[in-house]
């Protein structure tokens, strides 16, 4: 008896396989499929494929420049049921930065309503917004309806779709394209379509021709929003000739006068993908944060052309410094990277040169001329042989109307009678009545010879290599003429002028010079006074109750000033950003991270000196240079690092021809050597200047040796004593000295 037999589900099989192999394989799928299906384009059309399914059910929707528009979501919907079964959003976000100016050099829709703007705002819901095709989509799609391309059928097998498009276009080139896929990226900025012909007309003519020769006629990237692109020439070859590297693009400006002396710079193209409203916020940044001092404001007075207000400090600061400074520090300069990765003719990713991606559309466009030359051929036999039949009913017309009159089979008898093909037979038989009257010999004649005559065009254009040539390079002249240089669509919006890279300009030279007078009290309050104040005038300065001048100096206001702590630390301050003269100024510990339980050992502008001579309590100490002293952080710079229990003491300026070291201790011994047996470090303890049996270092100061050693005899008289015989106290470092001379100030300063 036989049995059912249930064979097993080859579907529901466990399969043992290592993870890993079973992984990669997995991945590797999904890998190729990102890369060809969606994120880099066709060399030959330079579309991905959601911009070649928005197009092509554009134009099925029959959404022609001529036309009406039609809701963008009749479009998406169209889109994501027929051919591209992806979120709604993302297929919407494709068609809105096809229509959008500032992002496509030549926008391939043309859309009504709120598309977004360079500011970064974002389109209307797509139940707002209205679209249909542009010229330029008329153009690349051209030779649709005449078999250029090949069609594939739709993801659930019910429509066909073109595999790309005939491109006529130069599109990759012409408008760029960007995308990310697994393991590469593709980045090409958008060029110049007349300049794109150009080249093309070159490459038909000499196809082994030179990436120099392309370069020619290709000058480089051509933005939408404009702008300048300030590379060298050998760098922009560079880049053309291995397929990567990038574009430095800077803004487009100029000084507007304001009148009397002042003025403000006036931007008016931006760098291509930098949004607007980004760019404000990121200069009004650095404005807020004082980053650039000779910037004072910042204002978008933009309309449907950008123009963004730069307003300086002050009517002489320099306008080339200022935009430097803002190139360097603002997306005023950006970097736009080329990455020339597309998919050849056999969709196969690799980058190409600028050379060959040309080319490759240029070969395209040959099998494409090839094609529709066929496809016409086709039509040409179709038509003839219909018309060849035609004449033979005009011929035989009262034979042909009793034949359908008498017969039930008409159709053989007359293919019998008249040697017709089956397709002559039944288009005599579906001409209508009416259709009769033009049946005149002369005319269908005068059709026939005409087709003739064009077929035999066509066919000698088919057969010669020259004759597809020539035809190709002028169909490009014509397109040329429509993108031309000099049309307003076609007219180059992106200058090349190379420029130098933006320099670093030192906060120095952004400062306006001004003389100052720098006040710190004894509690720690410090301000700076406008102009250099005599001494005299320092001590009638106020403080507050209890308080008192502990250090004043004079200083420009680019100045750097050196503030030292006990702790060894130093801290540098702006001149500049000093509090006004005008109240009891700021207490300095909240511009710096300093305890109040830690002393200020010293203050002065860091231009005083080259070198310093720094010492501790315990009599320990090395010369260090100022420029190692300079922090670039409120919390300051390790310099010194005194032992337990001592403390930073002394921080004197090193006279340049000083050769002599005097140190005198709380003990009141002075010791004198030379400068040579000082260590010079930039951090640490440093060396024993002088020995003591109880207390420690009071005081240290260079002097020119010969000069011998001076110091004020106190009281009002103003007058110094100068000791020209050292010898007595002139010992080597680290002995404990002696009694200092007679006179000598009982403080044990010098």
């Amino acid at each position: 008896m036989p049995t059912d037999i249930q064979e097993p589900d080859p579907f529901n099989a466990i399969v043992d396989a290592p993870f890993d192999s079973a992984l990669s394989e997995r991945y590797l799928v999904y890998a190729l499929s990102t890369i060809t299906a969606r994120s880099l384009p066709d060399v030959r059309d330079g579309l991905k494929p959601v911009h070649r399914r928005l197009l092509w059910a554009m134009r099925l929707l029959r959404l022609d420049p001529a036309q009406g528009y039609k809701k963008c979501a009749r479009v998406v919907g169209d889109v994501i049921g027929k051919y591209h079964p992806h979120g709604d959003q993302s297929v919407y976000d494709a068609m809105v930065r096809l229509a959008q100016s500032f992002a496509m050099r030549y926008p391939l829709v043309d859309g009504q309503g709120n598309f977004g703007n360079i500011d970064g705002d974002n389109a209307a819901a797509y139940r707002y917004t209205e679209a249909r095709l542009t010229q330029v989509a008329i153009d690349l799609m051209d030779g649709l309806d005449e078999d250029a391309v090949d069609y594939r059928p739709t993801y659930n097998g019910e429509d066909q779709e073109p595999e790309l498009f005939p491109g006529m276009f130069p599109n990759l080139l012409a408008n760029g394209a960007a995308g990310i896929a697994v393991g590469m990226a593709t980045s090409i900025p958008p060029h110049n379509a007349a300049e794109l012909f150009d080249a093309a007309i070159l490459l038909i003519d000499q196809p082994e021709a030179s990436d120099a020769q392309v370069l020619e006629h290709v000058k480089g990237p051509d933005f939408p929003t404009g702008g300048q692109v300030v590379d060298s020439a050998a760098a922009i070859a560079e880049a053309y000739a291995t397929g990567r590297g990038g574009f430095r693009v800077r803004a487009r400006w100029h000084v507007e006068d304001q009148g009397r002396g002042t003025w403000n710079a006036i931007v008016t193209e931006i760098p291509y993908g930098v949004q607007k409203g980004k760019l404000i916020e990121q200069i009004a940044t650095i404005i807020n944060d004082k980053k650039l001092p000779i910037l004072a404001d910042v204002r978008d007075e933009s309309d449907s052309e950008v123009r963004i207000v730069i307003e300086p400090r002050a009517r002489t600061v320099d306008a080339t410094l200022l935009m430097e400074s803002l190139f360097r520090m603002s997306d005023l300069e950006n970097r736009v990277s080329l990455n020339l990765n597309v998919l050849d003719a056999r969709r196969t990713p690799r980058v190409m040169s600028l050379r060959e991606a040309l080319l490759g559309w240029v070969d395209h466009q040959f099998i494409v001329l090839q094609r529709r030359t066929a496809h016409r051929l086709a039509k040409i036999a179709d038509r003839m042989e219909l018309l060849d039949g035609y004449i033979i009913a005009f011929l035989n017309l009262d034979r042909v109307i009793e034949i359908i009159r008498t017969e039930d089979e008409p159709k053989p008898v007359m293919i019998a009678e008249f040697e017709l093909t089956d397709r002559q037979a039944e288009a005599i038989l579906n001409m209508r009545l009416r259709s009769l009257r033009r049946l005149e010999e002369m005319e269908l004649r005068k059709e026939r010879d005409g087709l003739e005559t064009e077929k035999a065009g066509l066919e000698a254009l088919l057969g010669s290599d020259a004759r597809q040539r020539t035809r190709l390079k002028k169909d490009f002249a014509k397109l040329r003429d429509r993108y031309g240089l000099e049309t307003e669509l076609g007219k180059r919006r992106t200058t090349i002028e190379e420029a130098a890279p933006a320099r670093e300009i030192p906060l120095e030279a952004m400062i306006e010079r001004e003389p100052i007078t720098v006040i710190l009290s004894q509690r720690g309050w410090i301000r700076a006074m406008k102009g250099h104040i005599e001494p005299a005038a320092a001590a009638d300065l106020k403080f507050k109750e209890g308080d008192a001048a502990f250090l004043h100096f004079s200083a420009q206001t680019t100045d750097k000033i050196l503030l030292a702590a006990e702790n060894g630390r130093f801290y540098t301050l702006a001149a500049d950003k000093l509090p006004g003269g005008r109240g009891f100024g700021e207490p300095v510990r909240a511009m710096i991270d300093l305890d109040g339980d830690v002393g200020i050992v010293a203050l002065m502008p860091a231009s005083r000196a080259e070198k310093l001579l720094v010492a501790a309590t315990d009599g320990r100490g090395f010369i260090v240079r100022t420029a190692d002293t300079i922090a670039e952080t409120r919390k300051g710079k390790t310099v010194v690092t005194p032992r337990l229990g001592a403390k930073l003491k002394i921080v004197r300026p090193v006279d340049p021809a000083a050769d002599y070291v005097a140190a005198i201790g709380d003990n009141r011994r002075l010791l004198v050597f030379p400068l040579t047996e000082l260590a010079e470090l930039a951090r640490g303890q440093g060396v024993q200047l002088q020995r003591y049996r109880d207390g420690g270092l009071s005081d240290a100061i260079t002097f020119v040796f010969a000069d011998g050693l001076s110091w004020a005899m106190g009281g009002e008289s103003g007058r110094t004593r100068t000791e020209s015989d050292l010898a007595p106290w002139r010992a080597a470092r680290g002995a404990a000295g002696r009694m200092p001379p007679t006179g000598f100030p009982r403080d044990n300063r010098f």
